[in-house]
């Protein structure tokens, strides 16, 4: 058999590094992966080759709720069933008492995409849950969770800050995820709307807000171009505020036409990528004054960093 390795990618490539130690990652988290690599290599299961398309084993993706010690392991496969799968998770469990739930997760495209969208829980309740500041937030393999809960905390509280929200404001929450900042920030405004396209996290979103019993949000399940033309455009909700946290690409032109044609008083900006916040601020600036840019460092030991940008209409000024 071929030799097989464990790690991440080299930069821009699909190029396997060995990673048998990383300061980035949980330490237990790292331990339950290498446990299942082992396990596979044992056990003489093949590991997926993208450029055969053959191959079983595709990724082992880990959670932890950094407040609830609460670990989350998904395998990700090219096929069905996982050989021995019955074994397998009895020893995950028997070794990791914090893993609460193993997912089989089926990814039978040729695509780089880690998850596939077929979910099979083999352990334990498909979720774990976490908690930022005051709210707890149930976690599914499919929504999306900051790395760094430790200091997403700090990012959103920046954010809800910034974003000085009143008793009577309506708050636009794009590309809201699993529902945190929507739900830090619904305890100060009187009704606040999430979107985010993937439906699972919508529905984890949801799940969130009655599990911490908040009732003025509203989550929807689409894409933000859409979902926020709809919600200007046809149910005539007009926001006084809106949050972005957008990925890497940035806004749409379309999400940015939107606010310039509206006129939210406030908007605050989140974002991992400096260079297209600078992109969408240059289309916003003349409207808009930028009072402030604040970095948060999500990302120790690397280049990246979060941004928070705070942009005022400068009608309201």
């Amino acid at each position: 058999m071929e030799s097989q390795l464990c790690g991440v990618f080299a930069n821009r490539t699909h190029e396997i590094v060995p990673i048998h130690k990383c300061l980035l990652q949980n330490e237990k988290t790292e331990e339950v992966a290498k446990f299942v690599f082992d396990f596979m290599v044992k056990n003489d299961i093949s590991i997926y080759d993208e450029k055969t398309g053959k191959g079983l084993i595709r990724h082992i993706v880990t959670k932890i709720g950094v407040q609830t010690n609460e670990i989350m392991c998904v395998v990700v496969i090219n096929g069905k069933q996982i050989p021995k799968e019955k074994v397998l998770v009895a020893e995950i469990v028997s070794h990791f008492p914090e893993v609460k739930t193993i997912i089989k997760n089926i990814n039978l495209k040729n695509t780089n995409i880690i998850l596939g969208q077929e979910n099979v829980t083999l352990y334990g309740s498909g979720y774990i849950q976490d908690k930022l500041g005051e709210y707890c937030f149930k976690i599914s393999p499919l929504s999306f969770y900051q790395v760094n809960p430790i200091q997403a905390e700090k990012l959103y509280l920046k954010g809800v800050e910034a974003a000085n929200i009143g008793k009577e404001d309506i708050v636009f929450d794009l590309y809201c995820g699993i529902g945190t900042i929507s739900l830090f920030m619904s305890c100060y405004a009187k009704k606040v709307y999430g979107i985010e396209i993937v439906r699972e996290a919508v529905e984890m979103a949801k799940e969130n807000a009655s599990l911490n019993q908040v009732d003025n949000v509203e989550f929807i399940a689409g894409d933000v171009e859409e979902a926020f033309d709809d919600l200007l455009h046809h149910r005539k909700v007009i926001p006084d505020i809106v949050m972005v946290d957008p990925p890497r690409k940035g806004l749409d032109q379309r999400s940015v036409e939107n606010i310039l044609v509206w006129k939210p008083k406030r908007l605050v900006y989140i974002s991992c990528n400096p260079a297209t916040l600078v992109r969408d601020l240059a289309k916003l600036e003349e409207l808009y004054s930028i009072k402030r840019i604040e970095p948060v460092d999500m990302f120790p030991f690397t280049s990246h960093v979060e941004c928070v940008a705070v942009l005022q209409l400068k009608q309201d000024m």
